[in-house]
């Protein structure tokens, strides 16, 4: 399938970067508050994708999301949900445990989700390209190659070089892996602003947003963490339908299993955030 690009030109004032929203009502309503707060427009606040995802509100997210206007670019989970297909995408290892746990919420989330909500999903770019502050920045899920590939702040530059090629861009802005970090080198920018809908395996039930500025012509950036409404998730999740593992770690803020994390975040679990 073709990639389509949405241009969507230069941005001006504060812009707020998420992902990973993981149809977690909760969390989307206090980060929407946030940008009203900030007075940061709707048309400036960015996701990395999975608006859908492990958490009990799946519909009411995305009806949230279309409601508010910000923009996105799709991931793999509104990916296989457009295509109708029978498993998120998400590239884990067939048997493994995350695989296990997506037998169980992937199919909770496509059955509660309206025609409407799809038709929403299907009009989400599979990048968005802007302007801001003398840089050209390029928004992508996993990498411009593979929306389910998985790219950590310990992940080899070379790695993050070719999508920064690829899109001729200054800085990428990226999601997928579910935990915040920077990586500068060459004068180019990997940001990862982390997501809403889990914990960052921090220990800690807060999560991850990133705010752009423009200070006097320089793109500046902030990691900020995010309280919410997480007991009412919890309680949501525990349905009966979905993973009580990941209910827990909405509590926790520890993952389940580190199957996805290469040593170095593996190894940083329950440790915080040092960004």
């Amino acid at each position: 399938m073709d990639k389509t690009i949405k241009h969507i030109g230069t941005l001006s004032g504060k812009v707020l970067l998420f992902g990973g929203v993981y149809s977690n009502l909760q969390a989307l309503e206090a980060l929407k508050a946030v940008a009203e707060k900030e007075e940061i427009k709707p048309e400036n606040c960015i996701c990395t994708g999975d608006i859908v995802g492990y958490c009990a509100q799946p519909e009411e997210t995305v009806q949230l999301f279309k409601l508010w206007k910000a923009n996105s670019v799709l991931g793999n989970v509104e990916i296989q949900l457009i295509e109708g297909e029978e498993d998120c995408g998400c590239d884990f290892t067939e048997g493994s445990r995350c695989d296990g746990f997506s037998k169980l919420w992937y199919p909770f989330a496509q059955s509660q989700l309206s025609k409407n909500s799809i038709e929403h999903l299907k009009t989400i770019p599979d990048h968005i390209i802007f302007n801001y502050a003398n840089k050209k920045v390029a928004v992508v899920h996993g990498d411009y190659f593979n929306v389910s590939e998985f790219v950590f702040k310990s992940t080899d530059w070379s790695v993050k070089s070719k999508t920064l090629e690829a899109t001729n861009s200054d800085v990428i802005i990226a999601g997928h892996c579910g935990l915040p970090f920077s990586h500068e080198q060459d004068q180019k920018l990997w940001l990862n602003p982390g997501v809403i809908g889990m914990p960052a395996n921090d220990g800690t039930p807060q999560v991850w947003y990133a705010i752009l500025e423009d200070v006097n012509g320089e793109m500046k950036f902030t990691h900020h963490n995010l309280d919410y409404n997480y007991k009412l998730t919890n309680s949501l999740m525990k349905n009966g339908l979905l993973p009580e593992e990941y209910a827990r770690t909405i509590i926790t803020g520890i993952w389940d299993n580190t199957e996805i994390l290469p040593a170095i975040e593996s190894g940083l679990q329950g440790f915080g955030i040092n960004l």
